[in-house]
């Protein structure tokens, strides 16, 4: 008995102080339909990737399959501190619509992964929301392009669709604002792992500060800008981070992604980061996963 209890004590001391603390903040997974077909692999990651901070209790709300009866679909987002996307489907009912925009307007955190940057290009608030999206018929009706060029970050209005992406390819990201509390204190390049890099995004791009860019390779496809990869954006009292990075398993498993989308959801949640940058963040000529 006593071994056991000195197991157990040993145990419970080497554990981070987070670990043994309750959660702060309590997580909504919204997921459901995606036109990536392993966003049921996608979900249990990111649940697992925020509870593993001890900052977060993560619930999980899935949609009817696509063409199915949205009409039940209404999430309480008031009981949550930050809702995580995981989402590009149906269009959801307008009362839930209403009721999303009230929670982040009012002061709501959210997190918009990947491909949720897809989703819902008829719903003016959501484009707000996210600032730049892609695909589902976006053209310059829906905003410029943002690019970062000369230093900055610029607008581009020229006519064309929104949305592309080359072969999937390991890529550098290059912070852009250190001061940002989600980026302050990462390296200011760093490899990521073999992932879809967006480029082409269009949007209303109001209240945006991108983050972290990263170099669209005509090589691989791309379109020869550095084009917006991370971006923090306020919307009424609330705070969304947008990360384009995710395709995949792989891409998932790199610690940039994961690093980085932990300390922007405690950010959305809670407009502060208290995480510490780990030992295994990428390098500028290397990537790392975790497993």
């Amino acid at each position: 008995m006593t071994a056991r209890i000195s197991f157990i004590a040993l145990t419970l001391a080497l554990l981070p102080l987070a670990a043994l603390a309750a959660p702060k903040y309590k997580a909504l997974i919204v997921d459901g339909q995606n036109n990536h077909k392993d966003w049921p692999q996608a979900t249990p990651q990111l649940k697992s990737y925020l509870e593993s901070t001890g900052l977060f209790s993560v619930d999980v709300a899935t949609t009817p399959p696509e063409g199915g009866d949205l009409g039940g679909f209404k999430p309480d987002f008031s009981k949550y501190n930050v809702v995580v996307s995981n989402y590009n489907g149906d269009a959801w009912p307008a009362e839930t619509q209403a009721a999303f925009e009230k929670f982040v307007g009012g002061g709501g955190g959210f997190v918009s992964v990947h491909a949720a940057d897809n989703a819902f290009p008829e719903w003016a608030a959501y484009n707000r929301m996210i600032a730049l999206g892609g695909w589902g018929g976006r053209t310059e009706a829906a905003g410029p392009y943002a690019r970062f060029q000369d230093g900055k970050i610029v607008l581009d209005r020229s006519p064309g669709r929104g949305g592309h992406h080359g072969k999937r390819h390991e890529f550098t990201l290059d912070i852009r604002n250190t001061q940002h509390p989600i980026a302050n204190g990462l390296p200011k390049t760093w490899m990521h792992a073999a992932d879809e890099l967006y480029d082409s995004l269009r949007g209303p791009a109001e209240n945006m500060t991108v983050l972290a860019t990263a170099y669209s390779d005509p090589a691989a496809g791309g379109t020869g800008h550095h084009e917006p990869m991370l971006m923090a954006i306020s919307h009424g009292k609330g705070r969304v981070f947008h990360t384009t990075l995710g395709h995949d398993d792989v891409s998932r498993k790199c610690v940039g992604f994961i690093v980085t989308f932990q300390r922007g959801a405690e950010w959305a949640a809670s407009g502060k980061v208290t995480q510490k940058v780990p030992a295994d963040f990428p390098s500028a000529d290397r990537s790392t996963l975790r497993q």
